[in-house]
């Protein structure tokens, strides 16, 4: 195999992860576009309630309505590539249109485990002090919070694309750059580089390691001092509000990071290209999809903002 020209010019990714899946195109094709429904359905009803209810105008809520946003954006640059692969069986995917998947992918994906990391801020002050949250975390802080982790994943994504550019790639007879995966993803264009990558993993390393670092240091920081607190609660009604609060994010909180850590901070030699993609489909996909149904399911406000639209009377405005 030799060296296509680099990645701005003319390569042709090929994404072949399920080109020879035992399951017929069909059935995948059926079940990730009810994934993708669904998906939108869940967080475009979410946003809408919380949008025109007044009693879902808390900081809260406007971080879980951009959330929401995050998770339909992230859905939309992954599935309706891989459903119209599915359809045509033409896995290929221009140089362009492959980098420009890995940039809003990065973007969405970066900006999401930010906004989780200021809803654990938010539930800090919430909950250890109280008298000061509606202050603290006022509707103009939430969204200068939210356009710094907007700001923080395009420079991040900037330079790990930025980075890509210069690799020549490993390709076939006919010019073609085989990737075992279902979209372009970072560590399966680096494995499919003929280029030295030290740079690019040493970026994930440090610098991606050091943006990780953040936020989940913050989580810990903060459900510490949440954890602390409910303790010294007197009443056990307090403690089951408390966690209450705190549980569907906790579990969003373990499955993203979770995934995220196995897929990219893996040394190379002991990472799994099935088990990369097993993670992958996990917080590309089931992610999105569990988000507005874990947040909303054991959430009394949204459930009787949900009822109330369903009986056909007016939203609190």
């Amino acid at each position: 195999m030799g060296c296509a020209p680099n990645a701005s010019h003319s390569p042709v990714f090929l994404l072949l992860m399920f080109s020879g899946a035992e399951v017929p195109p069909v059935v995948l094709f059926v079940l990730f576009l009810a994934i993708y429904l669904i998906t939108m359905m869940g967080n475009v009803t979410l946003v809408l309630l919380i949008s025109r209810d007044s009693r879902l105008h808390s900081p809260m809520y406007y971080l879980l309505h951009g959330l929401s946003v995050i998770g339909m954006g992230l859905s939309t640059v992954i599935l309706p590539q891989l459903l119209a692969h599915l359809v045509t069986h033409d896995p290929a995917i221009p140089a362009a249109r492959c980098l420009a998947q890995l940039f809003f992918f990065y973007v969405f994906g970066v900006t999401d485990t930010l906004v989780i990391s200021v809803m654990a801020l938010d539930r800090y002050v919430a909950i250890c002090d109280p008298l000061h949250y509606p202050s603290v975390m006022n509707r103009q802080c939430c969204a200068r919070l939210l356009a710094l982790c907007w700001v923080v994943s395009v420079v991040h994504t900037m330079l790990h694309v930025g980075l890509l550019l210069p690799l020549s790639w490993a390709a076939d007879a006919e010019g073609n750059v085989r990737l075992l995966h279902f979209f372009c993803d970072h560590r399966p264009l680096l494995r499919a580089s003929c280029s030295d990558i030290h740079s690019n993993e040493l970026a994930i390393f440090l610098e991606g390691g050091f943006l990780m670092m953040g936020p989940c240091t913050l989580i810990v920081f903060s459900y510490v001092r949440i954890g602390a607190t409910i303790l010294r609660l007197p009443s056990a009604a307090g403690h089951r509000r408390a966690v209450s609060t705190c549980g569907s994010h906790l579990t969003m909180v373990g499955f993203f990071y979770g995934t995220i850590i196995w897929v990219y901070f893996q040394p190379p030699s002991q990472s799994s290209q099935d088990q990369d993609m097993v993670a992958a489909v996990m917080y590309t996909s089931i992610t999105p999809l569990a988000n507005p149904f874990v947040y909303s399911l054991r959430n009394k406000d949204v459930k009787s903002a949900f009822h109330r639209l369903l009986r056909g009377g007016r939203v609190a405005s």
